[in-house]
Parts: structure tokens; sequence; C-alpha cells
């Protein structure tokens, strides 16, 4: 049972506002008693002022400044009543708290019998469990911990084409290159290499450059881009400024195994009207300019050929967001390959 709260404080805010409300009906009747003399024996004053407007400013805004003051004496009394309120009830429920409990009335001793057993038998159940459960964490202490499982091998973007063998009467060479024995380049690796390093702190990128120039499947799609996007870079044609509209990846996959025309148009996702234009013109005028588009275009059907093969959705995805990929859009445009 809670403590009620002292009475003081719900009986000491009303005189207050009584008061208040005094104030602001004498303040009126005094002001309205001052404007009916002025108005009624202030000669040429009272003339002028008991015009229009005036006489409505000077009458009422007084009265309203007058019941604001008496409204807001109001609020913030009402807002001490309620904290007081509040502050009571915070202290009663304190000391509630603090007082000692007492054993509840009407309770039989043999229930309280009961339920101590009850918990006694709990608490040994609950202490075999334990011991139980610290027994057999020892036996598997004991056992031998497995062997980790190795990671499995990343699957490789372009599979390695096989070389041709030479004849058996001919001798062999100790000559193969080096990189005859390196693996090929990963799906992430290769995703990261089209895309080219964003800036000289990018360290991802020029390691995946340096792989794809290593795998000669790759090199020569990697080469043949760089090219291309140097010589658009000189018209001031930038990948990083296209938006290209996205295409799903199952266009990109039918794409790859051999489909062309309107069927795969929207993979020409590019629709910046000055960069085709600027391309289109220098096809026809800059023969090197369009040996080299041209290049580029069979270097990247042949390997994404062999990319589809072995990548995900997401990573068909990924690669149709790098800039390889962008100048494939642009000039398979100009070019015709989605007409």
């Amino acid at each position: 049972m809670t403590d009620a709260p002292p009475d003081h404080h719900r009986q000491g805010p009303e005189p207050r506002p009584a008061a208040a409300d005094r104030i602001g009906i004498a303040l009126s009747l005094v002001w309205l008693v001052g404007v009916g003399g002025y108005l009624l024996w202030g000669g040429t004053g009272a003339a002028t002022l008991g015009s229009g407007l005036m006489t409505f400013l000077a009458v009422f805004l007084p009265l309203a400044l007058i019941w604001g003051a008496v409204t807001t004496a109001r609020t913030l009394q009402a807002l001490r009543a309620e904290t007081a309120r509040l502050h009571d009830s915070v202290e009663a429920i304190r000391r509630e708290a603090l007082r000692p409990q007492a054993t509840p009335p009407g309770i039989d001793p043999a229930v309280e019998r009961k339920l101590a057993e009850i918990a006694a038998a709990a608490t040994r159940q609950a202490e075999a469990t334990l011991a139980v459960f610290a027994s057999r964490r020892d036996l598997a202490e004991t056992l031998p911990e497995p062997e980790p499982t190795p990671a499995p091998a990343p699957k490789p973007a372009v599979a390695a084409r096989a070389r041709p063998r030479p004849p058996e009467d001919e001798p062999a060479l100790a000559l193969g290159a080096p990189e005859d024995d390196r693996p090929p380049i990963s799906i992430g690796d290769f995703i990261r290499a089209m895309n080219f390093p964003d800036s000289a702190e990018d360290r991802d990128g020029f390691r995946a450059l340096r792989a794809a120039l290593e795998d000669r499947t790759v090199t020569r799609l990697v080469r043949a881009a760089q090219d291309v996007l140097t010589l658009l870079a000189q018209d001031g044609i930038f990948m990083d400024d296209l938006r290209p509209e996205r295409a799903r990846p199952e266009l990109w996959r039918r794409f790859a195994q051999g489909e062309r025309g309107r069927a795969i148009s929207g993979l020409g996702g590019v629709r910046d009207r000055s960069s085709l234009a600027l391309t289109s013109g220098r096809m026809r005028s800059d023969p090197v300019f369009r040996d080299a588009a041209h290049h580029f275009l069979r270097q990247f059907d042949k390997t994404f050929q062999d990319f589809e093969k072995n990548a995900s959705d997401a990573e068909v995805a990924e690669l149709a967001e790098t800039r390889t990929a962008r100048a494939f859009m642009l000039f398979g445009r100009v070019t015709g390959i989605f007409d």
C-alpha cells in the first residue's frame, strides 16, 4: 500500500490562479474605464482615436496582452502542481520499495515446506546435469581434433586452352615460359582487371591487372581494352562518365552463346549521344582507331564466351559494370552488333 501524496501540494496552487484572474479583471476594468473616459472627455485627441482600426487596436490589444499573461500564469502554476504530484508519487514508491517485505498472510506452513522441497530437488537435478555435461566435455577434449578441410581453389575466370603437343619424334626443348605452370586467373581478379585500377593507390587493382597480364588467355583482351580506352580518352570520352542501362545476366549469356542482332539489343545500354557521335565519326575517319575497335570486339567476344561458362549471374552482372564492358557496349552500338 503506497503512501498518499501530501495535501499541501494539492491545495497550495489554488489561490494563485484565482489571484491572477482577479488581477486580470481589475486591470481590464481600469483600462476600459480609462479608454472610455478618454473617448468621452478627450476632445480632439478622442476624435482622432475614435476612427477605424486605430480604435480597435488601442482598446483590445492591451486587453489581449493582459489575458495572455493571465493564461501563462495559469499554465505555469498547473505545471508546478503536476511536478509536485509526480515528486510525491516517486517518493511514495521509493519508500514502499525500501520497506522490508513481510511474509504474505494466509500461507500454510505445509505449503512453504513443499515449495522448499521442490526447490531442493530442482537444485540437485541441475547439479547432476552439469556433472554429466562436464564429463562429456572432458571426453571430447581427449579426442583428436579433426583436420581442417582445405578451402576450395577459386574458380578460374577463363579456362586455359590446351596447347598443341609436339610430334613424338620431335625432341622437347626446355624453353617453356615460366608462366606455363601458373594457375589461371580467378574470377574476382579477372573482373578487377577488366575495370582497371581506380587510382595510383589501388593496390588490389594493380595486383589483379598484373595477374591478368601474366595469363596468356586474358592478356590479349587487357591490352586491346587498354588501347581503345586510351584512344577514346583522346576525344574526351571516359567510361566513368557513361551510365549505361543494365541488362539481365540471361541476356549476356545469350550473347556468349552466339546470339546476335535485335534479340540482344538490351546489351547496348549506352545512350550518351555525344559519346556515340564522336566514336562513330572517329571510326569513319581514323583507320587505326577502327582496327583497334574491331580487334577489341573480337577479343571481348572470345574471352567472354569462356568467362560465361564458369561465372555466376552475380559475377556476370559485376563484369557488366566494368570499364571494359562499357567500352564494349559503346563500340557495339556504333558498329551495329545490336541491330
